[in-house]
């Protein structure tokens, strides 16, 4: 798989998260990558976690909370 086709499948999981009224409450980075767990706004649901590997997947989450927690416009790519 490429660089970015990992990239675009972690960034399509924190974008539908996000989507579906989750935000993001805790991020944990170790040289594994970076656990970030998300809960849903107004609910006792158990939150969710995901590993992200790809160093861009993290910039996207972490300009995610910069932005208030709202996914980014989406990318479009020809190829």
């Amino acid at each position: 798989m490429s660089a970015f086709a990992e990239f675009d499948k972690e960034r399509q999981a924190v974008d539908k998260l996000l989507l579906q009224g989750y935000r993001i409450v805790n991020i944990k980075e170790d040289l594994d990558g970076a656990e970030v767990t998300f809960v849903r706004s107004g609910s006792d649901s158990d939150p969710v976690k995901l590993l992200l590997l790809t160093a861009d997947a993290r910039k996207h989450v972490a300009t995610a909370v910069f932005a208030g927690n709202k996914p980014a416009a989406p990318v479009e790519a020809s190829i």
